[in-house]
């Protein structure tokens, strides 16, 4: 007797998944962390004090007149909006037949387009060095171009000015180690700032946890309440330093080359009012609907010293 198998046979649906996977990783730390604002010009500024430097000999006699010291004055920064957009075509075709996953194209395409300009405005903040730029196309400074604390590679390495007009001058590649990270942590304290978040890449993140570990820096109890396999931690997610803790975040969006200690309070993504991620439909020419999603963001780091950064890693 021949036996009919599937493979001969005529007819079989197609047993294709109702759900679209995503490969792509739509993590956005630094965006997801910094708070959010609206501003209503093109140029948004603000204005950060600094306190007189504190006094040892601030003794005065009794029925002395006042010595009247000059105030000091605030330092006004700001930092251009740019536009960031992208832009969708949808055959009406498309839209209208049966499809395994979504129902609507268009509306599918905007959820994505949504999550690809989050992830784009995440690598603009935290991996490029762009100075802020009045001119077509405008541009936001990153962050490299307002934070002074920390450390840059030796010889030729150099910070920003710290008010986002100009990038940071590259220097010698060098390891990353504990003494970098504590520095930085011990430079915005002194400055008055609390980082509570280191973020870098994954490569950074496995060497931050090499160095913890070789150090006799983790020691971690798993707790259970009924036997399991025997677990090792390998991994530190917190480390208390002598400045204070931080949470380790790594970024799917960022270079070997850098690491952030930010403090959440002291920055934040300003979007243009009624520009924060809207929905903007073009006129067909075909027969086709088309569309963009818009959001016009510029980076606000309100107290630059408030965070740190170690630049010209190895990445080994």
């Amino acid at each position: 007797m021949t036996t009919y198998l599937t493979s001969a046979a005529v007819g079989e649906r197609e047993q294709l998944a109702d759900v679209i996977y995503r490969i792509d990783p739509d993590e956005t730390p630094i965006f997801s962390a910094l708070k959010k604002e609206t501003s209503n010009g093109i140029f948004t500024e603000w204005q950060v004090q600094e306190l007189a430097a504190a006094a040892t000999n601030n003794h005065a006699s009794e029925g002395a007149d006042a010595s009247i010291a000059a105030a000091t004055a605030t330092t006004r920064l700001g930092n251009y909006h740019q536009i960031s957009v992208k832009a969708v075509a949808v055959s009406k075709t498309l839209d209208a037949v049966e499809k395994a996953g979504r129902d609507r194209e268009v509306a599918y395409q905007k959820v994505l387009k949504s999550l690809e300009l989050r992830r784009d405005i995440e690598k603009s903040i935290g991996d490029t060095d762009v100075a802020r730029s009045a001119s077509e196309p405008r541009k936001s400074a990153s962050l490299t171009c307002w934070i002074t604390n920390g450390s840059v590679g030796a010889t030729a390495g150099a910070f920003s000015s710290g008010d986002g007009t100009d990038t940071i001058t590259g220097g010698d590649d060098r390891a990353l180690s504990l003494a970098l990270i504590e520095d930085g942590m011990q430079d915005a304290r002194t400055d008055g700032g609390n980082p509570s978040m280191m973020v870098c890449s994954a490569t950074n993140r496995a060497n931050f946890s090499d160095l913890t570990a070789s150090s006799n820096l983790v020691n971690n109890q798993v707790n259970m309440t009924q036997a399991k396999e025997v677990t090792y931690v390998g991994s530190t997610s917190v480390f208390l330093t002598d400045f204070g803790s931080i949470e380790v975040a790594p970024s799917r969006f960022m270079s070997n080359d850098r690491l952030f200690l930010l403090d959440p309070n002291f920055a934040s993504v300003s979007t243009l009012n009624g520009r924060n991620f809207t929905e903007n439909e073009i006129a067909p020419t075909g027969d086709a609907e088309k569309f963009q999603i818009v959001t016009e963001w510029a980076l606000k780091v309100q107290a630059p010293k408030a965070h740190a950064m170690v630049m010209d890693l190895s990445g080994s």
